[in-house]
């Protein structure tokens, strides 16, 4: 399998959660809302709506991660020449893929401490379960940056570009 389509169905994938979980969060958020309203308020609406929020933060930032939207200095970055450019990128890659290994790691490690807990107000849903988002979002950031990285490395062609209109005066009104 080629890094292009890997890279394509990740995203699809990831496409594809993100829109099943915003929909399903402003569903509960809106049934929690017009509950609380009637005054019949839902025991389970606040913890469901939180660990919602949640899991949408952790693939929705694997999805901004595979589009290398994420919280970064491109201008800064694309500016280097490629000598300089292509060791900062990959010293910025380090940094980031050493610590979502360690997350991983770790969230692993609280899982098992978390054992046969179980959410509040749902008792019979493990709390596991509501945290694997953790291990699972940060292995999936992984492969994000993974699979983006050939795109983080080659010299944006907009640079070149960038570098020519950033040499001309500009023309104030």
């Amino acid at each position: 399998m080629n890094l292009t389509k890997a890279r394509d169905g990740l995203r699809t994938v990831l496409e594809a959660i993100v829109l099943v979980l915003m929909i399903s969060l402003v569903g509960v958020v809106v049934v929690g809302v017009g509950f609380r309203k009637a005054g019949a308020s839902l025991v389970w609406y606040d913890e469901v709506a939180s660990l919602m929020l949640a899991w949408l933060t952790y693939y929705g930032a694997a999805l901004a991660a595979l589009h290398r939207g994420h919280i970064g200095m491109p201008t800064l970055v694309d500016r280097l020449s490629r000598g300089v450019r292509k060791p900062v990128v990959l010293v910025g890659e380090v940094c980031v893929l050493a610590f979502f290994v360690v997350l991983a790691g770790a969230s692993v490690r609280v899982l098992t401490v978390l054992g046969g807990t179980t959410l509040v107000s749902l008792p019979w849903l493990p709390m596991a379960v509501a945290q694997s988002v953790i291990p699972i979002g940060a292995v999936l950031f992984i492969a994000a940056q993974l699979l983006s990285l050939p795109q983080a490395l080659a010299l944006p062609a907009s640079s070149a570009k960038a570098s020519q209109t950033d040499r001309e005066p500009v023309q104030r009104p």
